[in-house]
């Protein structure tokens, strides 16, 4: 059980006070998660040196967070990405989403306008670790159901991050919730990740056109670069002539992980590793895919910790999800969550330094 510790973050635009949840285990590595969206703000883990590092990109205060519209370690929901022209079919019934992203704004992401990343969620200590609450309005981002959210973030003393997401509705809805930490294994401050190398368990992965969105095609990675079925260093290819990663300006896809045999439920999804800080991190999951996303619109703009002001590429995304657009893909797995069911997944990042 890791120790617990509650601080103020200080306040939104609105004056609403955002609190700060930091835990700490046995051997002095502590992670750090505000009210603020259910933000993972900070990972301190004993490096090289004997000096803590950080491997969190992120900000020193809730003003800050709230300026942000890179959704930066946010809880992202009800739906994570992106759902072509924000329409969904449930029972028969069209429901129109928000649409704030794409081409004149003609598709849905991340929640909408709104999501869960931009909300203050109510926060308990567990026994486990940090229980964070958000109680969704019917109609929320053109969302049907009123819809109650947990997310239990907890540290165990083998640096194992658990991230267990639960939710409930009083209608047939959609829930595809995911995690939007953006890691830097040399350190938030440490600049490009582009030698750091990667390595994600997937055969094949989800075709997106220039605005992100499959089109119902899952593709082999073989003969592509978008082969990472071997550790790679992430700057390899993510430039190649391929048009993938041009209509991406570099990684920032969909993978559909083996479906291996897993421990309680929990699949490897991706490994990654540096060679200069000697750290590896390893996500594991219950969800189908992941968003391998290499920070290629980060531009700057909002002083982070320490003032370091984070810009293209500093920092790397694993987020754990249904594939996105889904819901105008019959074919592939369906984030529908039925009323009165229980919407379950869990992630676990794991970060160590290398064997």
């Amino acid at each position: 059980m890791a120790i617990i510790r509650k601080e103020p973050f200080g306040r939104l635009s609105d004056g609403r006070a955002v609190d700060r949840y930091t835990l700490r285990n046995t051997k002095g590595t502590e992670v750090g998660v505000i009210t603020y969206g259910a933000r993972l703000v900070s990972w301190r883990i004993l490096g090289p040196g004997a000096k803590f590092l950080d491997v969190v990109l992120g900000y020193a205060n809730a003003a800050s967070y709230e300026k942000d519209d890179t959704a930066m370690g946010g809880v992202v929901g009800r739906h994570a990405n992106r759902i072509a022209g924000g329409r969904i079919v449930l029972n028969g019934r069209t429901y129109q989403l928000e649409r704030n992203t794409g081409s004149h704004g003609q598709n849905h992401i991340h929640g909408g306008f709104h999501g869960f990343h931009d909300q203050l969620w109510t926060a308990e200590e567990a026994y486990e670790g940090v229980l964070l609450t958000y109680h969704s309005r019917d109609g929320e981002g053109g969302y049907p159901g009123n819809m109650t959210v947990k997310v239990l973030y907890s540290l165990s003393n083998d640096n194992e991050l658990s991230i267990q997401y639960e939710a409930v509705s009083d209608q047939d809805t959609i829930c595809n919730l995911t995690n939007h930490t953006y890691f830097n294994l040399d350190g938030y401050q440490a600049g490009p990740v582009l030698d750091q190398k990667i390595q994600i368990f997937a055969d094949r992965y989800t075709w997106a056109d220039a605005e992100s969105l499959p089109d119902g095609r899952i593709l082999p990675v073989d003969g592509t670069p978008m082969d990472l079925r071997r550790l790679t260093r992430i700057g390899d290819h993510i430039d190649d002539d391929f048009d993938e990663l041009q209509m991406g300006c570099g990684y920032d896809h969909n993978w559909c992980i083996k479906d291996e045999p897993a421990v309680s439920g929990l699949k490897k999804a991706a490994y990654a590793a540096s060679g200069r800080s000697g750290l590896t991190l390893t996500c594991y999951t219950t969800l189908p895919g992941v968003q391998f996303y290499t920070g290629n619109f980060l531009k700057g703009g909002i002083p982070g910790k320490h003032g370091v002001e984070f810009q293209r590429r500093t920092g790397f995304c694993l987020e754990t999800q249904y594939y996105p657009n889904a819901p105008a893909n019959p074919g592939f797995p369906q984030p529908i969550l039925k009323k009165g069911d229980t919407w379950k997944a869990q992630t676990v990042y794991v970060l160590r330094p290398e064997d």
